[in-house]
Order: structure tokens, then C-alpha cells, then sequence
């Protein structure tokens, strides 16, 4: 086979580090970026908190006038030594405020795991040391809402080869009946239905409404959860208020009896928004959270270390060329950092701006249907980025309003069109399709076709394939599951 030489030209885009490190913190919201910069500061010590000195010395050539600089040393690529691959994963939480600034923290509660409620009670069993190790096997295969969802077969498998306990099935349900006598009720169940079974039957009571409320639950619970209220008084032969008392019963317990004790133990999420907008009049005013935008300098302690080395007359020796050159690498580093969080605020303003000036009607008067339609590539557009960065920024940013804090691409929709030709934004059909819904009669509810109908009937456009789209987007059930008595 032959050797051939040929040449060709390519195009090829390469993002450089500094733009690679903007684009991680543009995607950031204002608690990671945060702690992002806490640990910026811990792994480069050139980076420091303050205000930049007013005259700020320019970089010298790193040139001691005494020997011509080598090859190796003029190919040294500090980009090597930055990397955001270096960086650890965050490990910290807290916050880069300045002594001024009220320190707020997150409170966390300290409550026992769901588990260690359900192992608490199993001490006041007397079990053996084998029948132990499967109720703990079972308890630590409950999930948050309190089910078993592996199937006993797997169960005593897993038992065999990681337990070496050898059991059957029969004798594992005997176990499992145990723990579904714990609190909370409903605990351990396998599906839903067992779960509200459990509930009800734990009350112990023998009136007719629980005997009812059984009843519906162990025979006809397909027919409850499709609302097939018609079948189940006919069987029953209950009145449609006696139904009416069933539900009420049913819908009074718990379907995730596990996330009712583990609530205490998860941590409290708090969502801090990026941006505060004010509306008065006919203006908007708009401010950056004050912690997206820290004070941050390059170490004085660095900047005279620098100057000391430049100032020696005598020759540097390779351990000195050497700190040198870690000394401008750590420096260097320090300067992209501080760039990149400057573009970082202004990127944020700058988009910020832009889609208040598309939705200047919505944010004077909090009205849905004031929205008007806007896509990534209008902002894109408007502020000369890339549709890539404005949809960074829109994902995990909030902002404040007065009518409440929401992420930025909520405000971000497609068009359609009205009888008149007029462009609306999809969100001001989904707040009428969803008014709509609030308002219908409930004995009976709108089906899609009805829905459809309505709003073509105000002059949109809109299939009824499309309202079930919507509805779906807005966690709407169809016409039979909102069915009520």
C-alpha cells in the first residue's frame, strides 16, 4: 500500500479556557456561583476579596535581562494549568458574603431517616437473628413513599447471595406483614391499593362507612381510580351521597405514608433569585442580586512577589525561574477568573433587559395573557449572543417580581396565530384553557372538543390534538379523572 502526501484545509472552532470557564459559570445560579468562588479562592491564593487598586501595575515581560529566554520556556502553555478539570467537585456550603452583609443560612433539621423510625420499632419485636436480618433487608429496601417495589422472588434471591439466608417467599410475607403494622400506616404496601387498605384496616373500626370504604378498596378499586362512580353505586346499591362519604374517607389518607416521616429529614430548598424587578408607573426597575457580583482582586501578597523576582539583579536560579512561572500561572489564572464573573454579570443585565423590553406589558401589570410570544433566538438576536448562552442563562436564573419569583424561560413561549392574523403567545391560550378548567362544572367536564371549541370560538386557532397537548404541559387530567359528585 502506497504512502500518499496531501494537503487540505479545515475549519475547525475551538472554545479558548476563559470561554469554557464563562460558560460554566453563566449556567450557574447565585448559590453555586457562590460557592464556586469559595472554591476558586481556596485552590488559587493569587485570588482575593476587595476592591482592585486603583493603579494596577502592568505585567512585565518575564525577561531578567541577562539570558535569552529558551524555547521550552517560551512554548509553556499556562492554559495547562488551569484546567476546569482540576477543579474539585464542590464541597462546601458556605457563603462568600463580606462582613458587612447579613449572613443567611439554610436551616436543616436533624430528625431520624424514615428507616431508622421503622428499625426503631422493630426492637420491640422478638425476633430471631435470621428473621432480623430480613426485616432489615426489608426495611432498607423500602423507598421514600413507604413501598416495597422489588418482588418478593428477587427479595429472597438477594437474601441467598448477600445475606446467605435461605428463605422462601411465604415466610418473607410473614415478615413483611410485621412491618406493615408499623407507623406509618400504610407502610410496606406494594402497590397503592394495599397501601390504603392497610390504612383502613389499621382504625379498626366496624362502621358502615369503613365497611364501604373496604369494600370499594379490595372490589372495585379500578372502577374508583377511573371514576366510574355509576358502576359502583349500582353494585353496591348505595346512594350518591353515600359514595360522596367514601371518598371523602379515601381521599383523607395518606398515599406516600413514607414521605410523611421523611419530610424532616430532607434538607429545605430556598430559591434565591438573581434578579429583583420593581414595577411603579411605567417603569421597571431592575437590580442584580448583590451577590452575583462579588468584589474580587488579584493577592497584593502575589503582585509584590512578582515585582520582588523582576527587581533582583542577580542571575534566577531554576528553583526561582520555576516559582516564577508558578507565581504567573497562579496570577493569570486570577485575572480570567475576575474577567469571566465581570462578563458573567454583564451577560446576565444585558439579557435581562432584553426580555423585559419583549414583555414590558406582562411585568407592569402581572397579567398572563400580557405575555407576548418570545423565543431564545429574539434574545439571541437583540443582544448579539449565541443562542447557546442566552439559553444557559434563562434555565437557572430567577427573578423577583411583584406577582411572584419565576425562572427566566417561563417567560419564553411559541406563537399562534388568531382569526385576525394577531401573533399571541402560547401562554395566554394555556391561562385561558386553564380558566376554563377551574370554571367548568365538575359533575361534567369539559372534554378536549369542548375545550377546542371554546377557544376558537374567542378567535384561536388551536386543534383540539393541541388542547391536549397543553392540558398535558399543565398537569391537567382528561375530562373523566376531574369528574366529581
Amino acid at each position: 500500500m502506497a504512502l500518499r502526501q496531501s494537503f487540505s484545509l479545515k475549519l475547525q472552532q475551538k472554545l479558548s479556557p476563559q470561554q469554557i470557564q464563562l460558560m460554566k459559570l453563566l449556567q450557574l445560579p447565585t448559590v453555586a456561583l457562590e460557592q464556586r468562588i469559595k472554591e476558586e479562592m481556596e485552590n488559587n491564593p493569587a485570588l482575593d476579596e476587595g476592591k482592585e487598586d486603583e493603579e494596577l501595575e502592568e505585567e512585565q515581560e518575564d525577561d531578567f535581562g541577562r539570558e535569552e529566554i529558551s524555547e521550552a520556556e517560551k512554548e509553556f502553555d499556562f492554559d495547562d494549568y488551569i484546567g476546569d478539570d482540576e477543579t474539585p467537585s464542590y464541597k462546601l456550603n458556605t457563603n462568600n458574603n463580606s462582613k458587612d452583609d447579613e449572613e443567611k443560612q439554610v436551616p436543616l433539621s436533624g430528625g431520624a431517616t424514615f428507616q431508622e423510625l421503622l428499625e426503631q420499632q422493630l426492637t420491640l419485636f422478638n425476633l430471631d437473628d435470621e428473621d432480623q436480618t430480613i426485616a432489615m433487608h426489608l426495611i432498607g429496601s423500602l423507598d421514600d413513599s413507604g413501598y416495597l417495589r422489588r418482588e418478593v422472588a428477587a427479595i429472597v434471591d438477594d437474601l441467598a447471595f448477600t445475606q446467605n439466608v435461605m428463605t422462601d417467599e411465604a415466610h418473607i410475607n410473614k415478615i413483611l406483614q410485621i412491618i406493615q403494622h408499623f407507623d406509618p400506616p400504610g407502610v410496606g404496601a406494594r402497590n397503592l391499593q394495599e397501601c390504603l387498605l392497610l390504612q383502613v384496616k389499621k382504625k379498626n373500626d366496624h362502621s358502615l362507612l369503613t365497611l364501604n370504604v373496604v369494600e370499594v378498596l379490595e372490589n372495585y378499586f379500578e372502577a374508583f381510580t377511573k371514576k366510574h362512580y355509576s358502576k359502583i353505586i349500582d353494585r353496591l346499591n348505595i346512594s350518591e351521597e353515600d359514595l360522596k362519604a367514601v371518598i371523602a374517607e379515601i381521599l383523607r389518607l395518606n398515599p406516600k405514608p413514607g414521605n410523611s416521616s421523611s419530610a424532616s429529614s430532607k434538607v429545605v430548598q430556598h430559591v434565591v433569585p438573581d434578579f429583583h424587578l420593581t414595577a411603579d408607573d411605567d417603569q421597571i426597575q431592575l437590580t442584580l442580586n448583590g451577590r452575583n457580583a462579588p468584589e474580587l482582586k488579584v493577592s497584593k501578597g502575589y503582585s509584590d512577589m512578582m515585582k520582588g523576582y523582576q527587581a533582583q539583579k542577580e542571575k534566577p536560579s531554576k528553583s526561582q525561574k520555576d516559582a516564577l512561572m508558578f507565581v504567573k500561572q497562579k496570577m493569570d489564572s486570577a485575572k480570567w477568573f475576575i474577567d469571566a464573573i465581570k462578563q458573567r454579570q454583564n451577560t446576565l443585565i444585558t439579557t435581562m433587559h432584553a426580555i423585559i423590553r419583549h414583555q414590558k406589558d406582562y411585568f407592569l401589570e402581572g397579567d398572563e395573557t400580557l405575555l407576548n410570544p418570545m423565543i431564545l433566538k429574539d434574545i439571541a438576536e437583540e443582544v448579539d449572543l449565541d443562542i447557546s448562552t442566552i439559553s444557559r442563562v434563562v434555565n437557572s436564573k430567577y427573578v423577583q417580581t411583584p406577582y411572584g419569583t419565576f425562572l427566566l424561560k417561563t417567560f419564553f413561549s411559541e406563537s399562534l396565530s388568531t382569526d385576525s392574523g394577531e401573533e399571541v403567545s402560547t401562554r395566554e391560550v394555556k391561562k385561558i384553557l386553564q380558566d376554563n378548567v377551574d370554571d367548568e362544572d365538575k359533575k361534567k367536564p369539559l372534554t378536549d372538543e369542548k375545550l377546542s371549541r371554546l377557544l376558537n370560538d374567542k378567535g384561536y386557532n388551536i386543534a383540539r390534538r393541541t388542547v391536549a397537548k397543553y392540558r398535558e404541559q399543565l398537569h391537567i387530567p382528561v375530562a373523566r379523572l376531574r369528574k366529581e359528585l
